[in-house]
């Protein structure tokens, strides 16, 4: 995936607003990071179990965090953990039972009454046998059906058949002694580590309850069971305990002026620890530096804010040239920072090898001079805190001078033609200028230098303009590509015959070629005259019908000497083959992976207009023929230079066909075809005014009266022999 490509999906995720705000974030902190090392100043050299050779006192009032923490975990250790008597719980459990024992006389209830129908009087134990089998079935599965516990599993079956057996009066008097000694036992706090016991202490109380061994042995078990614990540890309320007395430990503070470590006494771990929560082991001993940097971070953030937020482009290209001037930015601070960090007693004045027309050159070969300038002045005030010499509290003038100086100058070689031959020549003279400066520098300094020194400072500065133009040429292709900047010199580069696109077109459709190269001479002179660009309206010229090489007898400037075959094909036929070939040299454009500048001018440059000659040829056949079916799809030209190319196509397709047009009717024609294209509104949705369609106009005259000037007629050439010989003779 290339660069534009990620570009495009992280704003697929962000809005412009989120985006635009990520990238002055990020380029805000790079920034810091960067120079954060250049303004911190010098500390206490100590080292661990060293002996302070003074006595430190704490700078300012901090909170020691470390400690502070320690104290509030201890005080949440001491809160015991929370528990909650749940009181509802006993009648839950007398519930259970009391329902164990109505299951039980309902079941006993139900079999009698079966056996009294089936076997009126007579029982033998083989009929008590089945029925007691049967009523324990009826009993686990009235329990397992109305109960939520799983009984049946926890108590056994023995037990279950016991209280079958019993007839009503006994069963009615354990039923209550079980459940007032359960009630008993559950009225009382119970938690996990005295279940046993509570059970014990049931199991206990039943035993002297006077009930039949079977039953007491029921009875034991029943109760047993019912006994859970009722008073339950509560999570949510011990943390919230626990909170509560961590928030009232106040902080650990070390306060401003206390004695951290005396003169003479060991650093141990705890004081080397404060020290360096002070920041006395940071290089941090004030942060008015870092308040500084701040400052300055934020305006100068806040000067390309403010730069690009005024700059009537359109949200997507004023992102594009945000970062690409942020990247640019950030590589020369970088290659800034590494030259800094080169800088020592055996590399002396090495910062006047610094690029310093790199950025700037960059800057105004992709997107304006005005930018340049200001990036210019912002990589100055950096130089002059990045090369101060170790000094945290100055900056140096003498770096941020030069820097200024050398910039401007390579803002002010770059041409207009920014061809690499311009760019070097550009560097060659930027190189002179540092020399300059940096004599001027050091003679107004009044300083000593020998002549070796003059020298080498003298090649720095050198290399400097020379190693801005090698880089500016190295990169510009790759940002070029990166972001889809349409320079000066990559559209010179695409206005070469030998391009790919252009030989196909000469090859295969060389009247469409001819047709595009007067196009251009129209649209160019037309562009510069209202302040367009003319060298892109002549490149997308030259590409515009590009789409025409996929069917070129279909267009009449291909047909030589043959058919027209739109006389044999259906207007509908006729009017689809037309129209497609804007849509298909787009289609080859993007292909060939050309800007989309060039591709949008293919696109647009015939707009919504209407196939006049094919709509009325097919009203012929049908009168209801919408008009909207023959007008191309468009957009309308979103540019000025797509909006000029638009009218000079036509211009030009039109004066052709005139057989030895005079200037009037040329002027007559052009002033006819642009107020048909205002009345049809293509021009609406781009910025061209009607003043510039004037101007536009007479630019179109002039150059078509230059191209279809009236010509001397000459003679016959055979006529003109036989005229010479007769003379002779």
């Amino acid at each position: 995936m290339d660069f534009q490509a990620y570009i495009s999906k992280i704003r697929t995720f962000l809005s412009f607003k989120v985006f635009t705000t990520l990238i002055y974030c990020i380029l805000g902190l790079l920034l810091f990071t960067i120079l954060y090392h250049n303004v911190k100043p010098e500390t206490y050299d100590i080292e661990l179990f060293s002996v302070a050779d003074k006595t430190i006192r704490s700078p300012k009032t901090v909170e020691d965090e470390i400690r502070t923490a320690e104290a509030r975990e201890n005080a949440a250790d001491q809160i015991d953990k929370v528990y909650v008597f749940k009181k509802e719980m006993a009648q839950n459990r007398v519930s259970l039972i009391t329902s164990i024992f109505d299951f039980v006389k309902d079941t006993n209830y139900e079999s009698n009454k079966i056996i009294d129908e089936n076997t009126s009087d007579k029982k033998n134990e083989e009929s008590v046998a089945i029925t007691l089998q049967t009523r324990l079935k009826q009993l686990k599965t009235k329990l397992t059906e109305n109960v939520s516990e799983d009984i049946t599993s926890s108590i056994s079956d023995q037990i279950f058949i016991a209280l079958l057996e019993t007839d009503g009066a006994e069963l009615q008097k354990t039923r209550e002694i079980v459940v007032q000694n359960v009630e008993s036992v559950m009225n009382e706090k119970i938690r996990e580590d005295g279940v046993e016991a509570a059970r014990k202490a049931v199991a206990d109380h039943l035993k002297t309850s006077g009930l039949t061994d079977e039953l007491k042995s029921a009875a034991i078990e029943l109760g047993k069971y019912a006994i859970v614990p009722n008073d339950l540890y509560d999570p949510v309320l011990t943390e919230e305990r626990k909170k509560h007395a961590k928030e009232d430990v106040e902080p650990v503070k070390i306060l401003q002026g206390q004695i951290i470590v005396q003169e003479g006494h060991l650093i141990d771990r705890e004081t080397y620890r404060q020290l360096e929560m002070l920041g006395l082991l940071k290089s941090n001993p004030t942060i008015k530096p870092i308040i500084g940097l701040g400052i300055f971070v934020l305006l100068t953030i806040g000067s390309i804010y403010i730069y690009f937020s005024r700059m009537s482009i359109s949200d997507e290209k004023k992102q594009n040239y945000l970062l690409l001037s942020s990247l640019i930015f950030i590589c020369s601070i970088i290659i800034m920072k590494i030259i800094g960090l080169m800088e020592g007693d055996n590399l002396n004045k090495i910062a006047y090898i610094f690029p310093a027309a790199m950025a700037p050159m960059l800057i105004k070969t992709m997107i304006n001079e005005r930018l340049a300038l200001m990036m210019t002045i912002i990589i100055a005030s950096c130089g002059s805190i990045v090369f101060h010499d170790g000094i945290s509290d100055t900056i140096d003038i003498e770096i941020a001078v030069y820097i200024l100086f050398s910039g401007l100058a390579g803002v002010l070689f770059v041409s207009s033609r920014n061809e690499r031959s311009h760019i070097l020549r550009a560097g060659l003279l930027v190189s002179c200028i540092n020399l300059l400066l940096i004599f001027f520098l050091l003679l107004i300094g009044g300083g000593q230098f020998t002549l070796t020194e003059y020298l080498y400072f003298g090649l720095f500065s050198v290399v400097s303009g020379i190693l801005s133009s090698v880089l500016t040429i190295g990169l510009l292709p790759f940002f070029e590509a990166g972001f889809g900047i349409l320079s000066t010199m990559r559209l010179i580069e695409l206005s070469n015959p030998n391009h790919p696109l252009l030989k196909k077109l000469l090859t295969e459709t060389p009247g469409t070629y001819h047709h595009s190269v007067m196009v251009a001479n129209l649209a160019e002179a037309a562009c510069e005259a209202i302040g367009a660009n003319g060298l892109l309206a002549r490149v997308g010229c030259y590409y515009h019908d590009v789409g025409k090489t996929k069917r070129p007898p279909f267009f009449i400037e291909n047909q030589m000497n043959i058919e027209n075959p739109h006389d044999r094909l259906p207007p509908e036929t006729s009017k689809d083959i037309i129209i497609s070939h804007a849509a298909d040299g787009a289609k080859e454009l993007r292909k060939h992976k050309l800007p989309k500048e060039i591709v949008d001018i293919a696109e647009q440059h015939h707009g919504t207009s209407l196939l006049k000659y094919f709509y009325y040829k097919a009203k012929k056949i049908n009168e209801d023929i919408p008009e909207s079916d023959y007008r191309y799809p468009g957009p309308k030209p979103q540019t000025r230079e797509a909006a000029v190319i638009s009218l000079a196509d036509s211009v030009e397709a039109a004066v052709r066909s005139m057989a030895n047009p005079t200037p009037g009717e040329i002027r007559s024609l052009v002033h006819h075809i642009a107020q048909d294209r205002i009345m049809d509104g293509q021009f609406n949705e781009c910025d061209l005014t009607l003043k510039e369609i004037e101007l536009v106009k007479i630019r179109f005259c002039e150059t078509l009266n230059g191209i279809f000037h009236s010509r001397i007629e000459y003679p016959d050439l055979k006529q003109q022999k036989v005229i010479s010989s007769d003379t002779a003779n």
